[in-house]
């Protein structure tokens, strides 16, 4: 039942975005027009507006990953599976202002952590759906990087007014190979018999970090508890 008042507010709250942004007078509105007591409202969204923000970016990660199970990924390369993903995951996206706007509000000083864990989580939902199978220091830096990457897209394709979205296309490609270009130099450094002194007791440094129990935490960076 709180789930299903939440999606409904979500659902009112949106055409009242591209005016109000995310903020209190929008989820006003929301609450009358879902028919929902504003009491109801508030012990469904403590925060407000805020949880149908961060509603509204799961729902889309969670179209990303339906998509890329259904997809036929067989004949792609990695780095076009990766791509491919990043695309499923802005075609997920039915309401760009809404997007837009969402930006603004993580981008608050006291928003950031929420954001940059919503952008992680993206990551972490790619990387899943694709099977990445890591639990050492890979497992972190592989979510951190396209977590840059993702996030450069996004506000890279919040301005993109070219045809169905072809500078969008071609920028996502140059991401991903910087990323690729990136990974072949550090293959060469780990990889060099010269650089084995520094290299060596590093990567045995880096080998014992692991990572994280697949059970959620409450006390990560960025991680808001509900109270009650």
């Amino acid at each position: 039942m709180h789930d299903d008042v939440k999606q409904n507010l979500l659902d009112a709250i949106l055409p009242h975005v591209a005016f109000d942004g995310w903020s209190p007078d929008a989820f006003r509105a929301a609450a009358t027009d879902a028919g929902v007591t504003h009491e109801t409202a508030r012990l469904t969204c403590p925060r407000g507006a805020v949880d149908l923000a961060v509603l509204y970016h799961q729902n889309g990660d969670a179209a990303m990953v339906a998509a890329l199970n259904d997809a036929d990924l067989s004949d792609m390369r990695f780095r076009d599976k990766v791509a491919h993903a990043i695309r499923l995951r802005l075609a997920a996206v039915d309401d760009k202002e809404a997007v837009r706007r969402g930006t603004t509000l993580f981008a608050l000083p006291h928003m950031a952590p929420e954001g940059s864990k919503l952008i992680w989580d993206t990551a972490d939902a790619i990387w899943t759906a694709l099977g990445d199978t890591s639990d050492d220091i890979n497992w972190y830096t592989k979510r951190a990087t396209l977590s840059g990457v993702y996030g450069a897209v996004v506000l890279y394709w919040l301005g993109d007014d070219s045809l169905d979205g072809q500078a969008t296309d071609a920028f996502i490609d140059r991401r991903i190979d910087n990323v690729m270009q990136f990974e072949k130099v550090k293959a060469g450094v780990n990889n060099n018999p010269l650089l084995k002194p520094i290299t060596g007791p590093l990567g045995r440094m880096m080998g014992m970090i692991k990572a994280p129990n697949q059970t959620p935490r409450d006390d990560l960076p960025g991680r808001w508890v509900d109270p009650t």
